[in-house]
C-alpha cells in the first residue's frame, strides 16, 4: 500500500517513520540541534526534502504587530553593526522592537522559534534560505525582506541590494584613470548576486577601455582573509604580475595588504589595491584604503520600511530595490610603479 501525505504536507511523525528515526531525533534535525549522528542528519534532511516538509507555526500562536525578528549570519566584525544600526533607526521611527538572531537561517531552528515568538515580519541579511524555509514564510503569509541576499530570491519575494555593477565598474576606471593597464580581480563567490555583479563592472570597464581581458587575472574565493593572501601570492607569482588589484570586499583587501607585506611590499608604491564595502577596516587600514562604498545600514533601514509597507498589506513596486555605490579614494592607490619589482 503506498504512503500517504496530506494537501497540508507531511507531518514529523511521516518524516521521521520515513528516515526510520524516532519522532525526537526527527524534530532534532528540523531545529538544527548538533546532537545527530552526521548520518543519521543526512538521512533525515533527504526525507524531509524530497517529502518537502516545511514547518507550521504552534497552535495558537499570532503574530504581533509591534515585533520583528532580524536574521544575521553572524555578529563577527563591523559589518553587522551596521546593519542592526540601520535596521534600530527605522524601527524606532516606525514604533517597532527587533529581536535579533544570529546564525545560519537554514540550520533549521530559527522557523519554530520565530513561530513560537509571534513576530510580525523578518529582515533576513546574507541569507540563504532553503526552498522549504521560502515555501513556510509564504504559506503562513509572513512579510519578510532580504537583504544583499546571497542567492536569486524567489520570484515575489522583495529584497534590498546596493548598485555592485556600477560599484566595480567605478573602482576599475578609478585604475584605469590613474593609467593602470594590468587590473586583478579578486571576486567573493559565496552566491549569484553582490559581488558577482562588481566582478560584472570590473569587466566592463576593461572593455569600455578597450583593454585586454586576461583570464589569469581573474579569481574568486571565500570573503576572508586566507583567500585573499592565496590568491595575491598567486597573482604575484604571474610572468607579467598586476600593477593594479580590485577586491571584491574590504576584509579580503586586508588580506592583500598581508599578502604584500611578506613580500616586503606595500601598497601603493608596488601596487596599487581597492576594495569594497567601506566598512570602519578601511578607515583603520595603513596605508587607508580606497574601496568603493555600498551603503549597509541605508539598506538594512530601507528594508524595515518595505518590511513595514508588507505587515500593512501594501506592496512596493518592484521587487528588488538598489542603492548607489560610490568610491571613496585614499591613500591605497596611486599611478603604476616600475615594472619588475615583484620577482
Amino acid at each position: 500500500m503506498g504512503r500517504t501525505v496530506s494537501a497540508a504536507g507531511p507531518t514529523l511523525a511521516v518524516v521521521a517513520r520515513e528516515a526510520g528515526v524516532s519522532v525526537p531525533t526527527a524534530s532534532k534535525v528540523v531545529n538544527g540541534r548538533e546532537d545527530v549522528a552526521p548520518e543519521t542528519r543526512r538521512r533525515v534532511t533527504e526525507v524531509l526534502n524530497r517529502l518537502g516538509y516545511v514547518r507550521r507555526p504552534r497552535p495558537g500562536t499570532a503574530r504581533t504587530s509591534g515585533l520583528v525578528d532580524l536574521v544575521l549570519p553572524s555578529l563577527e566584525r563591523s559589518w553587522p553593526g551596521a546593519v542592526v544600526h540601520g535596521v534600530g533607526q527605522a524601527a524606532h521611527d516606525a514604533g517597532l522592537e527587533v529581536v535579533v538572531s544570529a546564525g545560519p537561517a537554514r540550520a533549521g531552528g530559527w522557523l519554530d522559534t520565530f513561530a513560537g515568538r509571534g513576530s510580525s515580519g523578518a529582515l533576513f541579511h546574507l541569507a540563504e534560505l532553503t526552498a522549504s524555509q521560502h515555501a513556510w514564510l509564504a504559506r503562513h503569509r509572513v512579510p519578510y525582506v532580504m537583504i544583499d541576499p546571497v542567492t536569486g530570491p524567489p520570484p515575489g519575494a522583495v529584497s534590498v541590494g546596493a548598485s555592485d555593477w556600477q560599484g566595480g565598474r567605478t573602482a576599475t576606471e578609478h585604475l584605469i584613470a590613474l593609467g593602470h593597464e594590468r587590473i586583478a580581480v579578486i571576486g567573493d563567490c559565496r552566491g549569484d548576486l553582490c559581488r558577482g555583479a562588481a566582478v560584472a563592472g570590473y569587466r566592463s570597464a576593461l572593455v569600455a577601455a578597450g583593454l585586454r581581458r586576461r583570464p589569469e587575472y581573474v579569481r574568486h574565493g571565500e570573503p576572508d582573509e586566507a583567500t585573499a593572501r592565496r590568491h595575491t601570492r598567486e597573482l604575484l607569482a604571474l610572468p607579467e604580475p598586476p600593477t593594479a588589484l580590485f577586491v571584491c570586499s574590504d576584509a579580503m583587501a586586508l588580506g592583500v595588504y598581508e599578502a604584500l607585506a611578506e613580500r616586503g611590499l606595500r601598497a601603493p608604491d608596488d601596487i596599487s589595491v581597492v576594495g569594497f564595502g567601506d566598512l570602519p577596516e578601511a578607515r583603520w587600514a595603513a596605508p587607508g584604503l580606497t574601496t568603493v562604498r555600498r551603503p549597509l545600514s541605508e539598506m538594512a533601514s530601507t528594508a524595515l520600511r518595505l518590511l513595514v509597507r508588507l505587515m500593512a498589506g501594501e506592496r512596493p513596486e518592484g521587487t528588488r530595490t538598489e542603492l548607489s555605490t560610490r568610491l571613496v579614494v585614499r591613500a591605497s592607490t596611486a599611478a603604476p610603479a616600475g615594472v619588475g619589482r615583484f620577482g
